[in-house]
């Protein structure tokens, strides 16, 4: 069995942003695979008791500061989401949706659209019009979608990732688990690395 990372992520946190930018490379060069663990950041934040950023004002002008440092190091682009914060359950459904359908090249077509909308083109994804605009400018058919998230079996997947990462210890995103090991932070990416290098 080959190497690999687990990825938890929520496409409203600017930090699973930051790791999605870097972690492909990451595994590449470690010989792993990304098993993708989409989850409604919410949804853990309300089982673990854990707080946004964005919720603690000392703490977002920090976090706001430190997320420029890391764009400025990793050097891509960034914007910071005027929309912020973003209700992403309907975003949420069509990762695990997409997966669901079994289509890999699909969703990792729809995961880069989702988090470039949101943290590059500065798009407001709490409106349903303008999450079908993004679709279709990504290749996806907007009413399909729109059918797929209304499924009970993908709303039932969804809390159920959820529940899933909660249970192994994610209280935030993005998270990482490489064998038994939890990771939290894009902050904590070198660790990530060397624990794939000696796996």
């Amino acid at each position: 069995m080959s190497k690999q990372v687990e990825f938890f992520f929520d496409f409203g946190s600017p930090n699973a942003y930051l790791a999605y930018t870097q972690l492909p490379a990451l595994a590449q060069r470690q010989g792993a695979e990304i098993a993708w663990r989409p989850m409604l950041l919410g949804g853990v934040f309300q089982a673990t008791g854990n707080r946004s950023p964005a919720e603690i004002p000392a703490k977002s002008r920090w976090s706001q500061q430190d997320i420029q440092r890391w764009v400025r190091r990793y050097g891509i682009e960034f914007r910071h989401n005027p929309y912020f914060p973003v209700n992403t359950l309907a975003l949420m459904r069509g990762a695990v949706g997409l997966q669901l359908n079994g289509d890999a090249d699909a969703f990792l077509r729809y995961v880069d659209a989702m988090f470039r909308a949101m943290w590059v083109d500065e798009r407001n994804l709490a409106e349903p019009a303008e999450i079908g605009r993004v679709l279709s400018d990504a290749g996806f058919d907007p009413e399909a979608f729109q059918r797929m998230i209304a499924d009970q079996a993908v709303k039932d997947e969804l809390k159920q990732c959820t529940e899933s990462a909660v249970e192994r210890g994610v209280f935030g995103a993005p998270s990482f688990i490489v064998g038994d090991t939890l990771f939290f932070g894009q902050d904590r990416l070198h660790f990530v690395e060397e624990a794939l290098a000696e796996a």
